[in-house]
């Protein structure tokens, strides 16, 4: 049984970061651990960098978005060298195992110290809801809801100069968000990575809404795309509607997380702990069918997530 464990968050901070650090800190706490919190990631890891930590460390944090135990990226750590470094550095530390909040490729470094001998406990943390082995990942709600937010906000602009809104919205090379946001506002076409598209029939489509009164038009661009600025030339070449880009950023990765990514943080950061309890490493927690489960880290990396094609349906047919 573990007497002593880590926390860390690696890759991009997602809101609700700090909500799956505070629920692994009093899980183990909880069940008669020590828990210690790793900065900075893999880099911490190696470098040493890690705070003891108590119920008070983690008191007032579950509200606030970025990560309390900060991150980095370490490409020392795609070798094995620095995978064996950070297993003696867990060995100095006495540490029997690993929360790792991140996404693929810091569950790559997970995998990698859980073959050297340290069990490590992957949660997935980020807004890209791109991990195939869950449903739902922790910040994506987030990022959706500030999203939108911005973009209804564009739209009162967008309608009063009659204007055409080109936003480009992140998620690295999946489309989850922009889909998702793109029905919520009731954008006219959505861009994906997954799907080809055709700017001709995109502003054929705009040529028609315009005869049925409409002046103001909203396009969402997944990240993985690019080519906004010139997406919206094209279409304003073509349409002549006045045509503007937005790029809304890293914005989207802050904030306070809701209360869907609060709750499945906890969730997941409880059973996180709950299985290094029991010695078991080498495993991603997930989603599946709307709870909480666990699978091995390997089969989670090898695992396609399908594109949401009943929405992109959907919201082609009733984007007019």
């Amino acid at each position: 049984m573990a007497k002593k464990i880590g926390v860390l968050t690696s890759g991009g901070d997602a809101p609700g970061m700090n909500a799956a650090v505070r629920a692994v800190c009093r899980a183990g706490l909880a069940k008669g651990m020590e828990v210690v919190g790793i900065l900075r990631g893999y880099n911490g890891l190696l470098n040493g960098e890690v705070i003891e930590m108590n119920a008070r460390t983690v008191s007032g944090i579950i509200q606030r978005g970025g990560t309390c135990l900060y991150t980095a990226r370490c490409p020392e750590f795609r070798d094995i060298e620095g995978v064996k470094k950070g297993r003696d550095k867990c060995l100095e530390m006495g540490l029997d195992g690993i929360v790792v909040i991140g996404g693929d490729g810091s569950f790559r470094g997970a995998a990698d110290l859980s073959a050297q001998g340290i069990p490590c406990i992957g949660l997935p943390g980020t807004i890209d809801n791109d991990i195939s082995c869950t449903e739902y990942t922790i910040g994506y709600d987030t990022a959706m809801n500030t999203a939108m937010e911005m973009i209804d906000k564009i739209r009162d602009t967008a309608q009063s100069h009659d204007r055409c809104s080109v936003v480009e919205v992140m998620g690295r090379n999946a489309g989850h968000i922009a889909i998702n946001v793109a029905a919520a506002v009731g954008a006219e076409a959505v861009i994906t990575p997954e799907k080809p598209y055709d700017l001709n029939a995109i502003a054929q489509k705009m040529e028609q809404t315009k005869k049925s009164g409409k002046t103001h038009f909203i396009i969402v661009v997944a990240e993985g795309v690019g080519k906004t600025e010139y997406i919206t030339r094209t279409l304003q070449d073509i349409t002549g509607v006045e045509s503007r880009a937005t790029i809304l950023g890293h914005v989207q990765r802050g904030g306070s997380p809701t209360v869907r990514d609060r709750v499945v943080a906890t969730e997941m950061g409880y059973h996180a702990v709950e299985l290094l309890e029991q010695g078991i490493g080498n495993r991603v927690v997930g989603m599946k069918d709307n709870k909480i489960y666990d699978v091995d880290i390997q089969e989670a990396l090898s695992m396609k997530k399908p594109f949401e094609e009943e929405l992109y349906k959907i919201l082609n047919e009733t984007a007019f």
